[in-house]
């Protein structure tokens, strides 16, 4: 069993290559084979035929001689005889022989056979008024034997012509024939392997000279690549034609409210705007492309298929937008926090070094104070806050920039004057996260550079609008700044900045907020910003 087993790994499959020479050889083989056998055998009984009319034409030329009606009728052989032998030089066949009804030779080529019996037994049928052919042997060897009857002018018959021609003959000639035959089927041997060579040879390089086995594998790793990629995936041919949809661009579609199984559909047909038309005939790709779908909004990217310089298809790969929004608010939040941690981290080593060198100076009531002082600030910001701000991203979200306006120097106060309860969505949250931050961020920033510079946030509920008021007292803005201040990149601080107020618009919008702007240089900035909130989730 063990041996069975290690031969039949040791088994190597024949490559590709070598399939289609074999397979192709043997096709071509076989069929030049049979091709062969037909043409032979149709050949040789052409031949056959040929040969037994031209000893019937000869014997019936023969019978209808007046010299041999005669020499049978007179019972003389020598004219006959003459004129046989004449006959036979100017044709082509082994015997001449002519019999009276009794079957005695009037006539033979070999003349010490004349006056004896026929030998065959097969000129009956002739002696009996018929024409007939035959296969036999007689004193001259075998031969193929056409019998004709002889009739004297008053239409009584006197005897039979006996024509034959050597069956070596035929087989001479069948054998020329054979040759020949071999000669071609060898020459459509030879092409037909040469082409099966350059038929694997082509095949092979079509299929970049990958076996079988390796392009079931290729097929099965990308259908379940594309299958279970997390984007859409559309695919269509050089047609605009749909060749391939994965499930992630059926669940889209799903949503969107169009049909199942779109293989095989023109893709305008299928989805509107889908612009892969336009990137087959631009040969260009696009990417980030905003497209409406029956009204869901997804973000794509078309390229376009090219093999050896021509286009054949083109690919979209899309996502929802509200998708990647989620995402990117998430990963906004993210960063906040990971912004507060560090601010507050940064905050506490600076405490922990001034406590440390209050210890050195052995200051320790001065210690003493300093700590019981930041406990008690710590513990009042944090119990107004907690008490004040129930939703917990937003609590700790103000924690966090109070400890990164005291890093820069700057006095932020913090002023609730509503309970606000946890946010009814998610989404809410994630988008005042990004709303709050910055905005406090660009106070600070702007306060930071400004002796006793201050930032004030307000927060309270009135009439189901949550109300933000941040103040700061740092240079203002002058209109120039004012008219340009949510252009994306748009900064006097330098490289790289002008992206907070950008989002914070966007983040306004997409919870359907208000916010306000009032501007004074060298009097400060004050946002406030109304967002409408669900009845009975503040107080």
């Amino acid at each position: 069993m063990q041996k069975a087993r290690e031969k039949k790994r040791s088994y190597k499959r024949p490559t590709l290559r070598t399939t289609i020479f074999l397979l192709v050889s043997a096709v071509v083989i076989a069929a030049l084979l049979v091709t062969d056998l037909l043409i032979h055998r149709t050949i040789e009984e052409e031949i056959e035929q040929n040969q037994t009319e031209k000893a019937q034409q000869l014997a019936r030329a023969v019978a209808l001689m007046p010299v041999v009606q005669q020499a049978l009728v007179e019972k003389e052989t020598e004219p006959v005889q003459q004129y046989v032998e004449t006959f036979m030089g100017q044709a082509d066949v082994q015997f001449v022989v002519i019999i009276d009804m009794d079957g005695i030779r009037y006539a033979h080529p070999d003349r010490e056979k004349v006056g004896k019996a026929f030998v065959g037994g097969d000129e009956t049928e002739a002696l009996n008024g018929n024409e007939s052919v035959s296969t036999s042997v007689g004193t001259l060897g075998r031969s193929l034997r056409a019998f004709t009857p002889v009739y004297a002018e008053t239409g009584e018959q006197v005897g039979a012509v006996a024509v034959g021609i050597s069956l070596e003959v035929v087989e001479k000639a069948l054998q020329a024939n054979r040759v020949n035959l071999l000669i071609g089927t060898l020459f459509g041997l030879s092409a037909g392997l040469v082409g099966a060579v350059l038929l694997s040879r082509f095949i092979k390089k079509t299929l970049f000279h990958l076996e079988p086995r390796a392009i079931a594998t290729l097929v099965e790793e990308r259908s379940a690549m594309l299958q279970s990629t997390i984007e859409g995936m559309i695919a269509v041919d050089a047609d605009g034609k749909i060749t391939l949809v994965n499930k992630s661009a059926q669940a889209i579609f799903d949503r969107a409210g169009l049909p199942p199984k779109p293989e095989g559909v023109d893709v305008e047909a299928y989805m509107q705007n889908s612009r892969l038309r336009h990137v087959l005939a631009s040969g260009q790709p696009e990417y980030n492309k905003e497209q409406d779908l029956n009204g869901l909004t997804i973000v794509v990217n078309r390229v376009p298929v090219r093999i050896n310089d021509q286009i054949i298809g083109a690919i979209a790969t899309f996502r929802d937008k509200t998708e990647m929004k989620q995402l990117a608010e998430q990963l906004t939040g993210v960063k906040t926090y990971a912004s507060t941690l560090r601010a507050q981290t940064h905050e506490f080593k600076n405490r922990l070094q001034v406590i440390l060198g209050m210890l050195h100076t052995k200051e320790y009531e001065q210690v003493e104070a300093y700590v019981a002082q930041i406990v008690g600030n710590q513990s009042e910001e944090l119990k107004q806050t907690t008490d004040r701000v129930k939703d917990p991203v937003l609590a700790g979200l103000l924690l966090g920039k109070k400890s990164d306006a005291r890093e820069n120097g700057v006095d932020m106060k913090l002023v609730i004057d509503t309970v606000i309860e946890p946010l009814p969505q998610e989404r809410l949250a994630l988008e005042l996260t990004t709303i709050l931050g910055n905005l406090i961020d660009n106070g600070i920033d702007a306060a930071s550079g400004k002796e006793n510079g201050s930032v004030k946030v307000t927060l309270y509920v009135l009439d189901e609008e949550l109300i933000i008021r941040i103040a700061d007292n740092g240079p203002g803005m002058s209109e120039v700044e004012l008219e340009k201040m949510y252009v994306r990149g748009y900064s006097t601080k330098g490289k790289d900045r002008g992206y907070g107020l950008s989002l914070v618009k966007q983040s306004v919008e997409a919870i359907g907020a208000a916010f306000t702007v009032e501007s004074e240089i060298n009097q400060g900035t004050t946002f406030t910003v109304f967002v409408p909130i669900e009845r009975g989730r503040h107080t």
